[in-house]
This record gives C-alpha cells, sequence and structure tokens, in this order.
C-alpha cells in the first residue's frame, strides 16, 4: 500500500491525499460506508459502487467470523470473491464488538473471551487470531485487536486497558509479519491509538505507534460517550504525533459535522454507521440540514431531497414520495434514504477534496458545519 500526500490546508490541517492498494486508488479524506457482514446494509453491491461512488467498504471480523465463518470465506476464495466487490476492503478487528458485548466477555493477557451474540456459544479472539481470520477474509487494510474502553473510565482504567492494548499490538504486527496473504493482493495492517480521554496515555499510544512504521495508523475509542470537545481534542493530540507519510482513519466516526471537524485536523479516513441505520428510521442528511422524512411538512414537497444534489436519489425522488414509503411503511423507504444518506457522505468528503485543493477549505468548512447541524 502507498500514501501519497498531495497538499495540505494553510489554515487548518486539511490533508489531501491518495491510498493506493491492489484494488484500486482511494482519494482522501474519504467516507467508508459499513459492511458489517459482507453487506453495505439494505443497498446493492453495484448501487454503493456505481451510484453511491464508494471506494473502500468496511466488513467486520467479528460478524464475519460468526456468521459465515473462515472455512466458507476461504473456500469463497475471500470477501473480494463472496461478495463480489472489486474495490478495497478494510476489516475492523472486532475489538469494538468485544467491548460493545462488556456482559458476555473476559478480558485475559492471552486475549478475550466472549459468547456470540447469535447463539451464546463460547469463542476466544486473540492478537494472533485475529490477524489470521483477517488474512482469511482478505481485507486490503487489517486492523490491529484493541480493547475500546469505555468514553468515561477513569485514569487507572484507561492506563490498564491501554497497556494491554499495547501488548495485543505488538503481538499482532509480529503475526502479521509472520503470515503472508492467501489470495495473492498485498494486505496492510493498522495498529489502533488507545487512550481513553488522557492526553497522556494518548500520546503514549501515538508514540509507540509511530515507530512502528506501519502502513497506517488509527484512532479508536472516541464517540463512545465523551463529549465532542473532547474527542476533538484527542484528536488533535494524536496528530501531532502520528507520522505526516501515513493515513490516518478515525473510527466509527460520525455525524457530517464531526468528518469535517476531523478533516480539518488532519484525519483522512471516517467510516459510521449513522448512514444507513439512521436512513432506515428516516433521517436524512443533505447539504441544507438534517431532515425527519416522516414529518408532515414534507407531505406535499414535490422537490428534490437534496436541492443541491448532492445524491443520486436526487434524480428520481421527491421529498413527498419518500414520506410517503415511510408512512406506508414501505421497505423501499429506508433503501432509498440509505442510499441518499451514504450518497451525501461521499459527496461531502469530495467536496472537501476540492475545497482543499482550492484553498479555501477553512472558510467553506465553516459555512458547512452550520448547513449540516440545522434542523429542517
Amino acid at each position: 500500500m502507498q500514501y501519497k500526500l498531495i497538499k495540505t490546508d494553510t489554515k487548518t490541517n486539511a490533508r489531501l491525499g491518495e491510498i493506493t492498494t491492489d484494488h484500486g486508488t482511494i482519494q482522501t479524506p474519504i467516507f467508508m460506508p459499513v459492511g458489517t457482514v459482507g453487506s453495505v446494509k439494505g443497498i446493492h453491491q453495484r448501487d454503493v459502487s456505481d451510484d453511491i461512488h464508494a471506494q473502500i467498504i468496511l466488513g467486520n471480523t467479528y460478524h464475519l467470523y460468526l456468521r459465515p465463518g473462515p472455512q466458507l470465506l476461504q473456500q469463497a476464495g475471500g470477501l473480494h470473491k463472496f461478495m463480489h466487490w472489486d474495490k478495497p476492503i478494510l476489516t475492523d478487528s472486532g475489538g469494538f464488538q468485544v467491548f460493545s458485548l462488556s456482559a458476555n466477555r473476559k478480558l485475559t493477557e492471552e486475549g478475550a473471551k466472549f459468547s456470540s451474540h447469535i447463539d451464546g456459544s463460547k469463542h476466544l479472539f486473540t492478537p494472533e487470531k485475529v490477524v489470521d481470520l483477517q488474512r482469511i477474509i482478505g481485507s486490503d487494510i487489517m486492523m490491529a485487536f484493541d480493547e475500546c474502553p469505555p468514553g468515561d473510565c477513569d485514569y487507572n482504567y484507561a492506563r490498564k486497558s491501554l497497556d494491554l492494548t499495547m501488548r495485543w499490538l505488538h503481538r499482532g504486527v509480529e503475526r502479521y509479519k509472520q503470515t503472508e496473504p492467501l489470495y495473492g493482493h498485498y494486505q496492510s495492517f493498522f495498529p489502533i491509538v488507545q487512550g481513553a480521554s488522557f492526553k497522556e496515555l494518548r500520546q503514549r499510544s501515538a508514540t509507540e505507534i509511530a515507530e512502528l512504521g506501519m502502513d497506517g495508523n488509527a484512532i479508536g475509542g472516541l464517540a463512545v460517550g465523551e463529549p465532542v470537545e473532547v474527542m476533538y481534542a484527542m484528536i488533535e493530540v494524536v496528530n501531532e504525533i502520528l507520522p505526516t507519510d501515513k493515513p490516518r482513519y478515525l473510527m466509527g466516526v460520525g455525524t457530517p459535522a464531526n468528518i469535517l471537524e476531523g478533516i480539518s485536523r488532519g484525519v483522512d479516513m471516517f467510516d459510521c454507521v449513522m448512514p444507513t441505520r439512521n436512513g432506515r428510521n428516516g433521517m436524512l442528511f443533505t447539504s441544507e440540514g438534517i431532515m425527519n422524512m416522516k414529518n408532515n411538512k414534507w407531505k406535499d414537497d414535490f422537490s428534490p431531497i437534496d436541492p443541491c444534489g448532492a445524491s443520486f436519489v436526487d434524480l428520481y425522488y421527491s421529498k413527498a414520495y419518500l414520506r410517503h414509503l415511510f408512512v406506508s411503511e414501505e421497505l423501499l423507504a429506508g433503501q432509498i434514504a440509505s442510499a441518499h444518506n451514504l450518497a451525501f457522505y461521499l459527496w461531502l468528503v469530495g467536496e472537501a477534496r476540492k475545497h482543499i485543493a482550492e484553498g479555501d477549505f477553512a472558510e467553506w468548512k465553516e459555512m458547512m458545519v452550520k448547513k449540516v447541524t440545522t434542523r429542517l
């Protein structure tokens, strides 16, 4: 994998870049649709690629391990072939899922023991096993196995958690270096900076990770309950240390405003389930603000969903029609809304790239943050 830093904004830390993988090139900053189990929920792969213009999607090691399982994925020739997707894939290691299963898991030096949310069966994830699983999945970018501490944890918990995560990281890096890809394409391995909301811990984690010299680096453990101002502060702390010649991935974040603020602080890659999850519930993100499509005010509004034409959906459907589908509880409502939201997110980062290139990102970003946080 190669990363090329093309330009850094003069008024912020926003970066224009390019990541090259064996499955294609990714223009950064980029948003990555989440395809947890090998599917971006409710949307055909063809639409994700051709209409939404996704350059890379995510899969999740925890979920793919449980269903369909590593044996079947290896028989299929990896996730790319299994789901018929020929662009890059990033896989989360499952650390966040184990965190979310706190009532059904136990952390040890060896790894994380957990019960399946599907059938209650017992399993063990170790740093080594997670690397092996991601080799079988065949993702272009693999993530290190970590513990994601709660956003409101105290210093002692955060310190012990970080110590464990860093010991796991070194084991994962060793396993990565000992193993080879299974399907003929190169796979990168990204460490994850942790440390909760404590500057000292974040600095220590980022410094140790930077010294490893991996292909890219991730920032985890944010947007998990801490105030948004704390999240932004931690991003700044970490990005002062992480190398500028490697991509930076902010995991699981977030709203359109979060993404714009992350870009301005030097983040290159984002993912979040919000576009599809909120879309299925009738919340739409647009260039003018946030809409609840179930509201009566859209009943006879035959204008496009987004006046900027940020989404291909705007070519076909009006606000009135989409509201009708939601009120009628038609499955198509969630599909259209999810597709629109993803297309909008991809439009937003595309506009960010354009304004970084043109040199007016700071002014554009301030204007857009106000717009995308407005309730219509």
